[in-house]
């Protein structure tokens, strides 16, 4: 069905009409002009909000829209999450071209939805909008925390431990495994032209993810922390810095001394990395370390710790100390293999910065 065909309005009607609201804070949702939400005088309110467009975040010659869906609610989640707080309601604003079907943005609604549901999260709302350059999504989370249990990101001190969660690289790794496939499929149908063969009557591509499935999984559904979350409060730990691993490792470590007012010290061979993601990095001759560092939309939780947390920090499943912080005249280094020490680089996912 084209999208014309039902309206702005007659889409968002389809879209939403069926979502229960779990939050007591969520007065009233989607069908007014606005949202009505009322939060506890006692607690403060976490605002994030993401823009994805398709060409620079998205692929979707190789990205199902009910997996873009689940992905584009998980991101704002995890921002949430990073600053120790818990998502409660969400707002959703699409920007659509005529390509798109009205089947097509259901698909994408049922992953985020999946997403939200997972997670206790309203969908109280957003707006639609016709795009003359592909899909265009702007999501904004908001939660709420008490002031006391807020995590910001420059409240690291020196001795504190530098601690992750999960394991790093392989939504990187499941990326260049989906480029790989996309030349691959691209070739033949540019090979298939050449010899004046119809695309439609060329078999069906299969693409070789044999043994990399964990990867592509990383990529395509990604997982916001909330169990890390709820297992730091459970051992009465609250991190003194936070944040996401969305633009890489060596990015956040940036973020985190830079606001601190910190250096720090990153031990090689504690970083946590992924089988999968160990292999395909020999398989297409790249440095596994370098991956895990500069890769990216890990979405995994990055928070120091005081030293005397450690043996707490140690009985949480999943989290991993790989270093500590330091005076900021010592600067940010990765301590290598070898013993030699490198100065880490803020190399991460830029999303200003201009492809030559």
């Amino acid at each position: 069905m084209e999208i014309a065909a039902l309206g702005e309005f007659g889409l968002i009607s389809r879209l939403t009409k069926d979502i229960e609201l779990k939050n007591p804070e969520t007065k009233r949702g989607a069908g007014d002009d606005c949202a009505v939400l009322a939060f506890d005088a006692g607690r403060q309110v976490l605002v994030t909000t993401d823009l994805l467009l398709e060409g620079v975040h998205f692929d979707l010659q190789y990205v199902p829209l009910k997996h873009l869906g689940y992905k584009s609610a998980m991101v704002n989640l995890s921002d949430i999450y990073a600053m120790n707080g818990r998502p409660r309601q969400m707002t959703v604003s699409l920007g659509l071209s005529n390509r798109f079907t009205v089947e097509d943005i259901e698909a994408f609604y049922e992953g985020l939805r999946l997403a939200c549901e997972a997670h206790g999260c309203d969908i109280v709302g957003g707006d639609t909008s016709a795009s003359l350059t592909g899909m265009t999504i702007s999501i904004t989370c908001i939660g709420d925390a008490r002031p006391e249990d807020i995590v910001y990101r420059d409240g690291a001190k020196a001795t504190d431990l530098i601690c992750v969660s999960g394991d790093l690289g392989a939504a990187y790794m499941g990326l260049q495994l989906l480029e790989r496939e996309k030349t691959v499929y691209n070739q033949q149908l540019r090979e298939a032209q050449q010899r004046g063969e119809k695309p439609e009557d060329l078999p069906a591509f299969e693409p070789d993810f044999t043994g990399h499935e964990y990867l592509l999984e990383r990529q395509l559904k990604p997982e916001a922390r909330k169990d890390i979350i709820e297992a730091l409060a459970k051992e009465g730990v609250r991190p003194t810095a936070m944040m996401d691993i969305s633009d890489g490792l060596s990015s956040e470590l940036f973020h985190i001394c830079t606001q601190s007012h910190t250096g720090c010290r990153v031990y090689e061979e504690r970083i946590p990395l992924d089988y999968q993601t160990a292999s395909l990095a020999e398989e297409l001759n790249m440095n596994v370390t370098t991956c895990a560092l500069n890769g990216g939309e890990d979405y995994e939780l990055l928070f120091t710790v005081p030293l005397t947390m450690h043996d707490r920090v140690a009985a949480i499943p999943g989290v991993k100390v790989i270093g500590h912080i330091t005076k900021p005249e010592l600067g940010l280094q990765l301590v290598c293999r070898d013993g030699v020490e490198m100065a880490l680089k803020a190399q991460g996912w830029n999303p200003l910065k201009h492809e030559k």
